[in-house]
């Protein structure tokens, strides 16, 4: 067993991209405020002052305008997914995902006793004629999607396509939860615009995380939507017991964003995942030319596709005895499909690094093919 094992499928930031000199001058600058009330409960929708800076933030990142009073903070994307299934479902439910969709948050679904039913996937996001064709089939209580940078495919929705799912959740009142953590993660090239764009327009709650774009271990995050949907969510019994969530985190957050640091941070993982990601996909082409995926312009993940004949399980353990592990295909889905996938990412490890785990999956794949 190599003692430098390579883990490619391990979806999170290298220790060297958490911002720790940024997070202490933000600490001191909100704890040099001396307001005591930073460390007592807060309010259920979130301290209001964070809340004004991130509608600043992300409509300057949107390129949209976003209000203080469409925000309510979380504990992070899965903690709001979670809340959300908490006060917009009950077990036995059916929910829509996509075909293939986040592993964890199947897990959630699977926690609340929820009805899975897959809706495909294409290169421009949901396919609208198989959503249309479950919705004459099922009333599930919401679709949950990834519109940008999708985990695992890569895939961003286009803007054809967003605009079409927005009419279907009209026709339809369908809710939509938008799985959005990746959407400011783009290589140069921005997608379009955020569901939370239509959520005044449509029943849209939009999920925002600073998991991806400054630190997993903050636990903050954001719902974006319509006021009247996020009092649902602020009238839950775990928000009005906490006092809100993280209001110190929210607190030094707050400090990170007024400072100009959080965009210094987001940019530089924006810059070191566009090379990372340039580096894995050339030694992809190079090292493994029988695997087939398309080259992701944002977020974290390649979507790699073995050729016919091969699945993912066969080479697993293969890859391990060779030093290389990556997230099975099938985890990705609820009735075991994408055999032949393999969920890669390029966010944990540097450009040598990826370059010797992909090395050592040619090596592994070569062996399991002879």
């Amino acid at each position: 067993m190599h003692t430098n094992f390579i883990d490619i499928g391990k979806g999170q930031p290298s220790l060297s991209l958490l911002p720790l000199a940024a997070w202490r001058t933000a600490s001191d600058h909100c704890l040099a405020q001396g307001d005591a009330a930073l460390l007592q409960y807060g309010a259920d929708e979130g301290d209001a002052g964070f809340r004004h800076s991130l509608a600043q933030f992300l409509s300057r990142r949107y390129a949209m305008p976003v209000a203080a009073t469409e925000l309510v903070v979380s504990a992070g994307a899965s903690q709001a997914l979670d809340l959300v299934c908490t006060r917009f479902t009950r077990p036995g439910d059916t929910i829509f995902v996509e075909a293939p969709t986040y592993f964890l948050a199947l897990d959630v679904f699977r926690d609340h006793g929820l009805q899975v039913v897959g809706i495909p996937i294409d290169d421009d996001g949901i396919r609208i004629d198989a959503l249309q064709d479950a919705l004459a089939q099922h009333r599930p209580a919401f679709l949950y999607t990834i519109p940008s940078f999708q985990n695992p495919s890569g895939t961003t929705m286009s803007a054809a396509r967003r605009q079409q799912l927005i009419a279907v959740s009209q026709a339809h009142d369908l809710l939509v939860i938008a799985d959005e953590v990746y959407q400011l993660l783009d290589f140069g090239t921005a997608p379009p615009p955020p569901l939370a764009t239509h959520c005044h327009a449509a029943r849209v709650l939009s999920l925002g995380s600073f998991s991806k774009i400054c630190a997993p271990g903050l636990r903050l995050g954001w719902i974006q939507g319509a006021p009247d949907a996020l009092r649902l969510i602020t009238q839950s019994g775990v928000v009005q017991s906490g006092g809100g969530l993280s209001p110190f985190v929210s607190g030094v957050m707050r400090s990170l964003i007024d400072l100009g640091l959080a965009d210094v941070v987001l940019d530089g993982l924006r810059r070191v995942y566009a090379e990372r990601s340039a580096v894995l996909c050339g030694a992809l082409r190079e090292l493994l030319p029988a695997v087939t995926f398309v080259e992701p312009t944002g977020g974290y993940f390649v979507w790699a596709q073995l050729p016919m004949g091969h699945t993912a399980a066969e080479l697993l353990p293969v890859a391990r005895a060779s030093g290389v592990a990556f997230h099975l295909g099938t985890r990705f889905s609820r009735s075991g499909g994408f055999a032949a996938h393999m969920r890669l990412s390029f966010a944990h490890y540097d450009a040598p690094e990826l370059e010797e785990g992909v090395r050592r999956l040619a090596h592994a794949f070569t062996v399991s093919a002879a």
